[in-house]
């Protein structure tokens, strides 16, 4: 069973069709027990950094989330979901993330031509080995919508980055850990090849 964490900030419905779409069963739950038991986990969120951890704090469901990375439970990050794995972030002063992985998230620096939010598809250049992108081409083109993006402290964890402005790190993965700061389930064959990459741990 795969679990997508529900605090009222995600893009539920999108990822479950995705899922349905590769033949799972997911369930949308802010349960501890439920969440706990599943076999994956999906953290999707879309909006601010802010709004989300509230919500995330509200529910109880960032205590839940640090005991399902300590059980070793597959744990999947999108877009807004990436970033709060991490500590801190711009969009946010003073607000902790949930700090399961080290490094900040930074407002995308203003550059000549570049409209932000980065909007639209990029490619991306896929690190060797990686677990989630077995089987996708380097320099795949996916779906991507947003403003901030991640400075992983660790760069051994950058599954992924694009460059836009800057460098991005848009995917990491740490043991049980993955995450991705585009949308697999806006990416066409390539996001559904991610996801399935995924389920399939």
């Amino acid at each position: 069973m795969i679990g997508i964490i529900d605090y009222d900030a995600g893009n539920l419905k999108s990822v479950e069709k995705a899922l349905i779409s590769l033949g799972e069963e997911p369930i949308a739950t802010r349960n501890r027990e439920e969440i706990l038991s599943a076999d994956k986990i999906i953290l999707p969120g879309v909006g601010a950094f802010g709004d989300a951890m509230e919500k995330l704090n509200h529910y109880g469901l960032t205590k839940v989330i640090r005991e399902a990375a300590d059980r070793k439970i597959p744990l999947l990050g999108i877009c807004l979901g990436l970033q709060l794995l991490f500590e801190t972030s711009e969009e946010a002063c003073g607000v902790k993330g949930i700090g399961i992985l080290p490094g900040r998230i930074l407002k995308i620096p203003s550059c000549p031509g570049l409209k932000i939010p980065h909007m639209g598809w990029n490619s991306i250049s896929i690190k060797a080995g990686s677990r989630l992108f077995q089987g996708v081409q380097d320099q795949a083109y996916v779906y991507f919508v947003h403003s901030y993006y991640l400075q992983a402290e660790d760069e051994n964890i950058v599954a992924a980055y694009t460059e836009y402005g800057t460098k991005l790190h848009v995917a990491v993965e740490k043991d049980n850990i993955f995450a991705c700061q585009f949308h697999p389930e806006k990416s066409s064959h390539v996001g559904l090849k991610i996801l399935k990459n995924f389920v399939e741990l």
